[in-house]
């Protein structure tokens, strides 16, 4: 069990011990998407869904969602984020139906362990925000991918995803 960093030698699960590692500056970047009909595209553009500004109540749920990773995924240390922008982008495609809402999320700090997991997360609450604004119209929008699209800082390095797209709408940072 020794090769797994998250269990002790009882075969138990713990948390990584970080003390000795370096503080260096953490960036990671996250991505996602929910796909969703031409009416909600329709009012979410011109803000008339009856729930409020859809991007804005996802923004601060996602904010506040990587701010709260810690106490979601059970190994994740706390940390003290320095950073968090979301970024909403809409890939439409009419000839085809197709209306992408991407959502695009960099979270910073500077400390001694990654920020991938906080990335994610907010992404993903993002996500489930926007799915759960426009449900009442739809309940068959989809979500995803949701992927790490860049990483750096640390001991392993700067990572970049290959071909970093959701849906085909390539990443825009």
């Amino acid at each position: 069990m020794s090769s797994f960093t998250h269990f002790n030698e009882q075969g138990r699960a713990k948390m990584v011990d970080i003390t000795e590692k370096e503080d260096t500056i953490r960036v990671a970047v996250a991505q996602t998407s929910v796909t969703v009909n031409k009416e909600i595209y329709e009012k979410m553009t011109n803000r008339m869904i009856e729930k409020g500004d859809v991007l804005a109540v996802a923004q601060v749920a996602g904010i506040m969602a990587a701010k709260k990773t810690s106490d979601l995924i059970p190994m994740c240390h706390p940390l003290m984020l320095k950073g968090v922008d979301i970024q909403f982008a809409w890939h439409v495609e009419e000839e085809k139906a197709l209306y992408q809402l991407l959502i695009t999320v960099t979270v910073k700090t500077k400390g001694s362990t990654g920020v991938e997991m906080e990335a994610l997360t907010a992404a993903s609450v993002c996500a489930l925000t926007v799915y759960d604004m426009c449900k009442a119209l739809d309940k068959g929008m989809v979500i995803g991918p949701t992927y790490l699209v860049e990483k750096s800082g640390g001991k392993s390095g700067h990572y970049q995803r290959e071909n970093s797209s959701v849906g085909g709408f390539a990443n825009e940072q």
